[in-house]
């Protein structure tokens, strides 16, 4: 049986939920027996009763509700601060006003921080900075003055709450990086694994019915050339090498569903020259390349496959559509050098020369004076009789680039 892995779906956020709901828990207990230890400096203590009633209730029934993000509602959000600022606004009734302008606690006490909490932990800073907010201004009404403690406390519940929060959107940012990155490591297994199985059965297959047809001729020839077609487009879509593809994560709160999705080439990152020479293999055409990705800045890669493209031309122009070529890429410590190599007569001698003072500048301007702007260059030998050989030099740190990196 083939092991296939799979990203299993995590959250970082959790244990936070799983805190908030002890929290509440815990700190009801406390409002309530902190009530039951001062009841009799109560002014209408019925009150106070009802309401721990009332925050009893709301509390145990509610813990499902804080259990993750998906539950945690914005309706049940909304009615949990309610219960919490009309407790604070019902210590007016309960309490004594001494009492109140002493600096006693309202009647949820801490409980209302964990109100707060939801807030922050459902939406960020942003709502934790609103839900404190509410909560400050039923604290002044409550104490009927900006006391220094009262200010003390509405300022400590808003800072922890926005700091809060600010973590928490930190975090799932970093959970959708690591599960992108846990997605992309597995696809890139899955994808070696298939292709090490290709290339044992299908590629190997495909490359013996092109030798085959080749020396059976007729018939055969054009079933092998098939052949090796398919061969070239399988391998080059194994390989990965054509298609830009990115790993984006579609649920914002969860951060493990991904998708691929196609991207515009305006990355200012290198670029692996292979991805952008394997368009050019076919059946008459062979890539060898090295097993390493072959970087360039972005420029000098797409002017190097543009004049690879050009001296190709070239060769199904003067040479013939079924020509065979030869592209080889070597990774040099300074500079990347590509060669492309035809089967064809040759070029006679002079005949460039005599091409360029004509007027006809293919060669001039599509090969030599793309490379030689990045401070590359290119070659031309010819023998007749054997071909034609297109060296291309580039350096890896072009003047494009030395010019960008001199300006920042």
């Amino acid at each position: 049986m083939v092991r296939r892995e799979r990203v299993m779906r995590m959250s970082v956020e959790q244990p936070m939920w799983r805190a908030l709901a002890g929290y509440r828990v815990l700190t009801m207990l406390y409002a309530i027996g902190f009530f039951a230890t001062a009841y009799d400096e109560f002014a209408r203590p019925w009150v106070a009763i009802a309401y721990y009633c009332v925050l009893s209730v709301w509390t145990v029934a509610t813990l499902p509700k804080v259990a993750n993000a998906a539950s945690c509602t914005k309706r049940f959000l909304a009615a949990d601060l309610t219960i919490a600022l009309t407790g604070i606004l019902l210590t007016l009734v309960a309490d004594e006003h001494e009492r109140i302008q002493a600096g006693g606690p309202t009647l949820p006490s801490i409980w209302t921080a964990g109100s707060v909490l939801a807030f922050a932990i459902k939406g960020g800073w942003r709502w934790a900075a609103v839900a404190s907010s509410a909560v400050a201004v039923a604290n002044l009404v409550e104490r009927g003055s900006p006391a220094r403690d009262t200010v003390h406390n509405v300022v400590l519940v808003w800072v922890a709450s926005i700091a809060i929060g600010y973590v928490v959107e930190v975090a799932r940012a970093s959970e959708r990086t690591l599960a992108r990155a846990l997605e992309i490591e597995a696809a890139t297994r899955e994808r070696e694994r298939l292709a090490r199985d290709i290339h044992d059965s299908v590629l190997q297959v495909l490359a013996m019915v092109q030798r085959r047809g080749a020396v059976l001729g007729g018939e055969a020839a054009a079933l092998g050339r098939m052949a090796g077609e398919q061969e070239v487009a399988l391998r080059t879509l194994v390989s990965g090498g054509l298609v830009p593809v990115s790993r984006a994560s579609e649920d914002a709160a969860e951060g493990a569903v991904v998708r691929a999705v196609e991207e515009p080439d305006d990355s200012t990152g290198p670029v692996d020259v292979r991805a952008l020479l394997a368009r050019y293999a076919s059946a008459n055409v062979n890539l060898a390349e090295p097993g390493a990705p072959v970087p360039l800045p972005p420029e000098a890669a797409r002017e190097l496959a543009a004049a690879v493209g050009a001296a190709l031309d070239n060769v199904r122009k003067h040479v013939g559509e079924h020509a065979r070529a030869w592209i080889l890429v070597e990774d040099e410590p300074d500079e990347v050098i590509v060669t492309v190599r035809d089967d064809g007569p040759g070029i006679p001698e002079g005949r460039l020369a005599q091409a360029e003072g004509e007027g006809r500048l293919g060669v001039a301007l599509s090969i030599r004076g793309r490379l030689r702007e990045l401070g590359g260059s290119a070659e031309l030998i010819s023998v007749p009789g054997q071909g034609t050989e297109v060296e291309l030099k580039i350096p890896k740190e072009t003047k494009s680039s030395r010019g960008k990196a001199e300006k920042r």
